[in-house]
């Protein structure tokens, strides 16, 4: 490693350790307020008088287990849990008795005696109402003209003036587009005639029952159309994965459904703004929201076409929800009608949180489930655009999506929690103290929020060091060595501060942490002495950028490309894609060669051996257009031909190319080379040349001896 880079590491050390030291030095207060912000921990623990608190405390060093605390917490939290779940069974005054229903029955009989005095009561309301009145409803039966019959021909000529805008819009949304516009224009007029409505309360103080009714009213259409048409362009309009049959079926019921809720809302304010007396306001609303329910019951019956608007999408975890959801819809939809009902008769909070555990929950992971599946779609849509081969694009993809799939767990466990009502529970028995380290506190609530912290700090790093790859290193002609070297440097640094901030988060003093670093020292002596050589070679290749990813290196027979320089050790490629895992420390130990280091040219030799009866010109003429109408040999430097020897059958040449190491290998260049030569001299008429051996034998025959076997006794 250079002196620079030594100097670089040392300097990034001492930063990090001072960045420990600042942030964990007061650990130990932080450790001590503890109490006082983990929820039920001061329970636990025990409040002290303001004596004892005054009292100076020894620092305690070491591992200590406070069972009974925890034990005491638990029971604690129990009947808590238990003191809430009393509560929900309280009921509330329906507000009337049998009396009411006296009084409502002898008012009915007198209805009839009393019509001549409403209606000269109504009368003197006419009167009173004059001009602007006479206004208001020229107004209300404008709107109802054009909710009936000029809408249509608006929303028509509407589309036909924003059509030009689609070509600046994605063609994924021009739909919503369309759709929302169509929201708009058919609840226009009840929207206007609402806030002129406000309008005019804003600066007349007119309290009459009539003009209350009027603003109700508003109020209520305005609602209701927005609800209606959202309703229509959602289960209609095909914008959601919703089979058509079951959106209209779905659709005719809600409509029904909501527009007698609606109805219901203006009796019920219309009666109060009349100032009916509050009995027979609360038998009204009884009444009103008996019928909702038996009213919503129709819906809830309807069981495929409220299954088939859910979404089909590929998760299992949803597949199980929904497969789940199927079998016990019954009984689900028959609790939620007996709720109803329990509601109705007083038991608000019960049916509120059997609402809140059930449909909330069911809704909001349903919701959470179709953002991540069209947020993941639109990620696969655009990885799908960019080739396979681009490594910092599909990285880049990977990383964004685990993010995604990491927030959309964490957002669907704590949505599901709060809405269960058991997040404060869960919290408050995990934030119990399972054991002391020194003066700090251990919860298993710290522990797993300094986990989500630090893994949080993980994907955030991976996301960073793929953006860079794929956006700034290109767009600033970066090598890729130093880009390598650089995003090593940020993912280490990041982790280093999550694991600071998790530290932070469990509140551990780092002078009990040196008890732990001192055991580690000891170990790594003794036992993991060459992890930690692989881990300091590691850091030594990667700073000292003598090794950089993308290089071509070659380790005894291992000729390679450079995929990761890890902290234990290097993964290099061949060109038959057999990856090769080599220690870090043999790296650094033993002499390897960096093709790529400087200049990822090099020079090959190509021996060529021809017969005496050839010209040498015209040989390394033809070596050289051989060279030249060679793809592979690199045009910025000239090839050359050497004469090299006299040979026992041919006179020798070497032709010399160079090539980029990086796009061809050694062998592959020769070979063509091989065959372009041997083209070129045969067209040329130039023999090439094998060892001969020339055999002579002398004319007469040597008489033999006779055999001794054959010689007489």
């Amino acid at each position: 490693m250079s002196t620079s880079m030594r100097y670089l590491a040392g300097c990034f050390f001492f930063v990090a350790l001072s960045i420990a030291l600042l942030i964990c030095a007061p650990a130990g207060e932080y450790a001590r307020a503890q109490e006082g912000l983990i929820p039920g921990a001061a329970a636990v623990l025990g409040e002290g008088s303001q004596e004892e608190e005054s009292k100076p405390v020894e620092e305690e060093h070491g591992i200590s287990f406070p069972a009974a605390d925890m034990e005491e917490g638990l029971w604690e939290a129990a009947a808590e849990v238990g003191e809430q779940a009393r509560s929900l069974l309280e009921r509330r005054p329906l507000g009337f008795d049998l009396g009411t229903v006296d009084r409502l029955k002898d008012w009915a009989i007198r209805l009839p005696l009393e019509v001549p005095d409403l209606i000269d009561h109504l009368m003197e309301q006419s009167r009173l109402l004059g001009f602007v009145g006479s206004l208001i409803m020229l107004a209300f039966l404008v709107a109802v003209f054009y909710s009936l019959f000029g809408q249509h021909k608006v929303l028509q000529r509407l589309e036909k003036a924003v059509d030009p805008l689609r070509s600046y819009i994605p063609e994924a949304f021009y739909p919503y587009f369309l759709s929302l516009m169509r929201i708009v224009v058919a609840s226009l007029m009840p929207l206007v005639l609402f806030g002129a409505y406000s309008l005019i309360r804003v600066f007349i103080s007119y309290s009459a029952p009539w003009f209350q009714i009027t603003g109700t009213l508003f109020m209520l259409w305005a609602v209701g159309a927005l609800l209606i048409n959202l309703l229509r362009e959602a289960l209609i309009r095909e914008l959601l994965p919703i089979p058509a049959r079951h959106g209209r079926s779905i659709f005719r019921v809600a409509r029904l459904v909501l527009l007698y809720i609606l109805f219901s809302f203006a009796i019920f304010l219309g009666a109060e703004a009349f100032q009916i007396p509050d009995d027979f306001l609360a038998l009204l609303g009884f009444v009103l929201s008996l019928t909702i329910v038996l009213a919503s019951l129709l819906l809830l019956m309807k069981k495929k076409a409220i299954l088939g608007v859910l979404p089909e999408l590929p998760y299992k975890g949803y597949q199980v929800f929904v497969r789940g959801l199927t079998r016990y819809y019954f009984p689900a939809m028959f609790l939620t009608f007996l709720t109803g009902i329990l509601y109705c008769i007083g038991y608000h909070d019960l049916c509120m949180a059997v609402w809140r555990m059930t449909w909330a929950v069911v809704g909001a992971f349903v919701g959470i489930m179709l953002v991540y599946h069209l947020l993941n779609g639109r990620l696969r849509q655009w990885a799908g655009k960019k080739p396979l081969t681009d490594e910092a694009a599909q990285a880049l993809y990977r990383a964004l999506r685990s993010l995604l799939l990491y927030a959309t767990v964490i957002t669907i466990l704590i949505v599901t929690l709060k809405l269960l009502g058991l997040s404060g529970p869960i919290q408050r028995v995990l934030s119990f103290p399972v054991l002391k380290i020194g003066a700090a506190p251990l919860s298993l609530w710290t522990l797993l929020k300094a986990a989500l912290i630090l893994l949080a700090f993980v994907y955030l790093s991976q996301l960073i060091r793929a953006w860079l790859d794929y956006r700034i290193h290109p767009s600033v002609g970066m090598e890729e060595g130093l880009a390598y070297a650089i995003n090593t440097f940020l993912h280490y640094t990041l982790l280093t501060i999550g694991f600071l901030v998790a530290l932070r988060a469990v509140g551990l003093d780092l002078r009990v942490l040196m008890v732990f670093a001192g055991a580690l020292g000891i170990g790594i002596g003794l036992g993991f002495q060459n992890t930690a050589a692989n881990l300091i070679s590691g850091f030594s290749l990667v700073f000292g950028r003598r090794i950089r990813k993308g290089d071509w290196i070659q380790v005894g027979d291992t000729l390679g490309n450079v995929q990761e320089v890890g902290l234990r050790a290097t993964k290099v490629r061949t060109r038959d894609n057999i990856e090769y895992l080599i220690p870090n420390a043999d790296l650094t130990a033993n002499t390897i060669v960096n093709y790529t280091l400087s200049d990822p040219l090099i020079r090959i030799h190509i021996p060529v051996g021809v017969s005496y009866s050839a010209d040498p010109p015209e040989v390394e003429e033809l070596l050289l257009k051989a060279a030249a109408e060679s793809e592979w040999v690199s045009k910025a430097k000239k090839p050359e031909v050497w004469f090299t020897e006299y040979g026992d059958s041919s006179i020798n040449f070497d032709l010399l190319v160079w090539i980029d190491v990086r796009a061809v290998t050694e062998n592959k260049v020769r070979s063509d080379l091989y065959y372009s030569v041997f083209a070129a001299l045969a067209e040329a008429g130039i023999e090439i040349p094998f060892p001969q051996r020339d055999l002579h034998v002398r004319s007469g025959l040597v008489p033999a001896e006779a055999r001794p076997e054959e010689k007489n006794p």
